[in-house]
């Protein structure tokens, strides 16, 4: 069983979205002032980013000799901050070779949800490869208040023309530059230093990445797992990189962002064919049926209702309910995996829906009225028709409106 903790941002319904842009998708993703680097596993940014003072952290230098640059084998990770005495324990396990204590998260961006650490930039970068690891610029924005991404994402993550990436779907969600695209820890999507974690809200030293030399790392996991308790991720890195996944961990994920309430701990089984079968507690707490006008009876969320229903009383009030089709409905709950992938399709938590499919299709500008998708703004939903590859049936909770 995985275990996830899920951000707001979901993707369309018929086929859950997909993880890369279609053929011809022009890479605005770079920076306007281009990048250095070798090829398309790594790139520094020409211009940098503007930090505030509290964002940044003191540059311990270059990778020193005795750091030797070792393989991240197992990532770890808990919903809560790991004990001095439980980190030291599992640095003395028999086949623990090195380790770097991590701060990790979730972050939903465009319907994808993105895992974020916070590092310690002299411990962490040893497990990113030698071009990572003594890729020095990257390590020096980072420590200013900058993001290392992964390289692999330069074409999904939606950086905007300054080089900036919002970490969330609220406008108010911290906005950091993106200060290299280089390879990082399997599993790791976003790397930003302490005092920037801390600012975001990541759970702290919630997770260890861990190399284990010549040790097979699933002959850990029943020790790690003892020292950890049942409910923490013990992820085979190599796996995860042969497979998509781990088979065998069972996942934690801790949600950044205002909607942990709303979505809870997230639960599930991979039951093939791109499904998942969630667990059942976490259906029952968190997933209802009711009826809201126009569309009649739909299955979400329940945190969700009382923004959908006001939104869809006041498209009615302002004669608009013709421009929305019950028959075009694509659902709102709907637990798979992203097509191809093994990575949530974040409908799977029941915070969106699509609407007038056929009309609206990804990367056009899709021809739903825009005086329903002011309304639908006005009411805390994000418009999928407002990103850098659109989806413009897709609406998702963006922020919590209280209906008066």
């Amino acid at each position: 069983m995985k275990r996830v903790v899920a951000g707001v941002a979901m993707c369309c319904a018929l086929v859950a979205c997909a993880p890369s842009p279609p053929p011809g998708y022009v890479d605005a993703n770079r920076d306007p002032a281009g990048t250095t680097g070798s090829g398309s596993d790594l790139g520094i940014p020409q211009t940098s980013g503007d930090a505030p003072e509290q964002l940044t952290v003191d540059y311990p230098g270059p990778r020193r000799s005795q750091d030797a640059i070792v393989p991240a084998d197992i990532l770890v990770s808990a919903q809560q901050t790991l004990s001095d005495e439980v980190v030291g324990a599992i640095g003395a396990l028999d086949g623990v070779s090195a380790s770097s204590v991590l701060s990790v998260g979730q972050v939903a961006i465009e319907s994808t949800v993105y895992t974020v650490a916070a590092v310690d930039i002299a411990s962490y970068r040893r497990f990113t490869g030698s071009s990572s690891a003594d890729l020095d610029e990257q390590w020096r924005r980072v420590a200013g208040g900058e993001i290392a991404a992964s390289a692999d994402l330069r074409r999904r993550l939606p950086v905007d023309d300054e080089g900036y990436l919002r970490l969330g779907a609220d406008s108010r969600a911290m906005r950091l530059h993106v200060g290299a695209w280089a390879p990082q820890a399997e599993q790791i999507d976003l790397v930003v230093n302490t005092a920037v974690g801390e600012q975001l809200g990541i759970v702290e030293r919630n997770a260890l990445v861990l190399s284990t030399g010549l040790t097979a790392p699933d002959t850990l996991r029943q020790p790690l797992t003892r020292l950890l308790g049942p409910r923490a991720s013990v992820q085979n890195l190599d796996a995860v990189a042969r497979f998509g996944l781990d088979p065998d961990a069972y996942q934690t994920a801790v949600l950044v962002g205002s909607f942990a309430d709303a979505v809870g701990v997230f639960t599930y089984t991979p039951i093939g064919g791109g499904r998942i079968a969630p667990d059942p507690d976490w259906v029952r707490e968190h997933i209802t049926t009711e009826t809201v006008p126009i569309l009649g009876s739909v299955t979400c969320n329940k945190a969700i209702f009382p923004q959908l229903r006001a939104a869809l009383t006041e498209i009615v009030q302002q004669g608009l309910a013709d421009e929305i089709h019950p028959e075009q409905y694509a659902g709102c709950y709907y637990p798979r995996f992203i097509a191809g992938s093994s990575t949530l399709s974040n409908h799977s938590f029941g915070l969106a829906l699509d609407l007038n499919v056929p009309g609206n299709q990804r990367g056009t500008v899709g021809e739903i009225d825009r005086g329903v998708v002011a309304i639908f703004k006005r009411w805390g939903f994000g418009w999928g028709g407002d990103w850098r590859w659109t989806d413009p049936m897709h609406f998702e909770l963006a922020q919590i409106v209280r209906p008066g």
